[in-house]
């Protein structure tokens, strides 16, 4: 089952942010293996696509997407 469609904003204060970090800050992981899990299995989409590397580093502008909800980094 989806969860229902929502927008959460995070607020970067570094350069970057790793993709499992940031899942695990958000709390749409319950571990870093969980977050690996999560990527490996391509449920996660950055910009639209889907994005298979754990450690890929986000910027501001970045859209991340997992399971209804999406996750603007601003």
């Amino acid at each position: 089952m989806k969860t229902q469609n929502r927008e959460l904003v995070f607020e970067l204060k570094t350069d970057h942010i790793d993709l499992i970090r940031l899942l695990k800050f958000m709390d749409m992981a319950e571990s870093g293996a969980h977050a690996k899990w999560i990527v490996d299995e391509g449920f996660v989409l950055v910009n639209g696509a889907v994005e298979l590397r754990k450690r890929a580093k986000l910027r501001q502008g970045d859209v991340v997407e997992l399971d209804g909800t999406e996750i603007r980094i601003v």
